[in-house]
């Protein structure tokens, strides 16, 4: 997992950041990304035991999750920062486009610069240094799945919220994605102020009401 890590300080990047996002796909909510900076002498030093158990977000249950996620928190050497893009700017913008807003949302949050931004997936346009894209990246860097990891619980935390807000829709439990439960609440109610009206099923419950 620190292959890419080590490949880029070789090449002279010793500040490096991971980021990724969580919410691409969901028909609510907003699409949320983070960026991760764990020093270099620290993440070597400790990514076999503080460190151990970061891996792709999707691969591990919420328990999991949430006690890596406590753990990034705690740990004052890490670095975070969070970048959202809105229902709103999803809509406007298309989830892509919005989805690099919060990816480079999330470096300019950081409380510093860095040498070199290892992103998951494709080249992400307009971030604010140097960056290396990395398909399949959550499961190849560290800092990556570590900011997998944190953008996916942050994310979740505020669907929970959301879930209070409009407790119709069982936001606690899909966090916005197009499960059974959700298309028919849809159907049901209508969408709320939170759902992506751009994306069909959305689209489609707006026409029935």
């Amino acid at each position: 997992m620190l292959l890419h890590e080590r490949e880029a300080w070789s090449q002279g990047y010793l500040t490096l950041a991971g980021v990724d996002e969580a919410g691409r796909g969901p028909l609510a909510g907003p699409v949320v990304a983070a960026a991760v900076v764990i020093p270099r002498d620290v993440l070597e030093a400790e990514h076999t035991r503080l460190f151990s158990g970061i891996a792709d977000s999707k691969t591990l249950t919420a328990k999991r999750r949430e006690a890596l996620f406590a753990r990034l928190s705690e740990e004052t050497s890490v670095a975070r920062g969070i970048g959202l893009a809105d229902v709103a700017e999803i809509d406007s913008l298309n989830i892509l486009r919005a989805t690099h807003l919060a990816m480079k949302r999330a470096v300019e949050a950081l409380d510093r610069a860095v040498d070199m931004i290892l992103v998951d997936g494709r080249p992400v346009p307009g971030l604010p240094f140097a960056s290396r894209a990395i398909v399949k990246g959550d499961a190849q860097s560290l800092l990556i799945a570590a900011a997998s990891i944190v953008a996916k619980v942050t994310r979740d935390h505020l669907m929970d919220e959301l879930d209070r807000q409009y407790p119709r829709y069982g936001f606690a439990r899909h966090k916005g994605y197009g499960t059974a439960e959700h298309l028919a609440a849809l159907r049901e109610w209508g969408p709320t102020p939170v759902h992506r009206r751009s994306f069909a099923p959305v689209a489609a419950a707006r026409r029935l009401c």
